[in-house]
Order: C-alpha cells, then structure tokens, then sequence
C-alpha cells in the first residue's frame, strides 16, 4: 500500500469515527429535545389549568363578597327584624371566614404552596397540604422549557451541517479539501454539542 492510500485510510477511519461520535450527539441532543419537548406540553397545560382554578375561585368570592354586602346593607339599614340579627351576625362572620379562605386559596394556586409558606396552606391535593404548584411555576418552566427548546433546535441544526460537511470530506480526494471539511465537520461539530449541553442544563433545572 502507497503512503497516499495509507493516509487516506488514516483519514477515513479517523473521519468515520468523528462522525459517529458527532451522530450519537446528534441522537442525544434529539431525544432530550423530545422528552423536555413533551414537558413544555405538559406544563403549558398545568399552567392553563392553574389559571382557570384561580378565576374559578375569584368568580366564588365575588358571589360570596356580594351576599355579604348585601347582607351589611340588609342590617344597617334596619330592614332585618331585631331578633334574626344575631343569626344575620353570625352568617355575615361565615361569609368573611369564607372570602378569607378563598383569598387564600387564589393565593396559594397562583404563587404555589412553598411559596406561601406553610401557615398559608389551605388546598390539598392527594389528600396532603402543600403540593399545590402555583400558576405563576408553570408559568416560568413553560418559559424556561421553551427557551431550551430553542436551544436544542439549534445544537440540532449545527449537529446536522457537521454531519454533512464530514460527509462531504469522505469523498474528496484532494487533501487540501478533505481536511478543510473535515476542519469545518470538526467546528461546526463542538458548537452544536456546546449548545446541546447548554440546552440539557437550561431544562434540566425543571426537570
């Protein structure tokens, strides 16, 4: 064997091998970039879930807040016989002891119980207080997952430029040539996984 076909098999092996380190990148930064893909998903449904059960609950305290108010107009103004304002007095402390609860719950579902404290749980969910995660919690993974999805789409996107100039490298001959494809095979290569990692780190703190 000629030392120009020993060296071409030098390369082809080396290439060969480079490629397929950067293709199993590829196919990590790919499934990390369908499992936190699915979790946007998820946590952008929580996330519309959380709000609905906050404006839920705001709609049952402004009922409640009405009855009260009607029901203060109702006993100053004298309208109610003197003998059912005990019973008014005790309804009127049931209806605040109500809206109290309620604010306390739009609370807890809107920042999430760890950020209420635990004297403020008031919500069970499993049967346990303080596993309430709050809207505005969704809100900010939905974010942060998106900004990964982001990311990995361009690790993706540099992964697969990188494969093609490798590619591309096998099959030249002139030396000048393959090793400038393979120089760019190289680069392109160590941004897309630089930026995978980026992207795996980005949504791995929701994880």
């Amino acid at each position: 064997m000629s030392d120009d076909d020993e060296r071409s098999s030098t390369f082809e092996m080396i290439c060969g091998l480079t490629l397929a380190i950067l293709a199993a990148v590829l196919a990590i930064t790919d499934l990390g970039a369908g499992k936190y893909g699915d979790d946007e998903i998820i946590a952008h449904n929580q996330k519309a879930n959380a709000f609905e059960w906050y404006q839920a609950k705001g709609i049952k305290q402004s009922l409640v807040e009405g009855q009260r108010d009607l029901l203060r107009i109702l006993l100053e103004s004298r309208v109610i016989p003197p003998e059912a304002e005990g019973n008014m007095g005790k309804l009127l402390s049931s209806l605040d002891a109500d809206i109290g609860r309620y604010q306390k719950e739009r609370k807890e579902i809107l920042l999430g119980s760890k950020a209420v404290g635990q004297e403020n749980w008031v919500l069970e969910e499993d049967d346990k207080l303080g596993q309430v995660k709050g809207a505005r919690e969704w809100e900010a993974e939905t974010k942060a997952l998106g900004a990964a999805g982001d990311t990995f789409d361009i690790a993706t996107f540099f992964l697969q430029i990188c494969l093609v100039m490798g590619a591309v490298s096998l099959i030249l001959k002139g030396k000048r040539m393959r090793n400038s494809f393979y120089g760019m095979m190289v680069l392109l290569g160590a941004v897309g996984a630089a930026y995978s990692v980026m992207a795996f780190v980005q949504a791995g703190a929701f994880a």
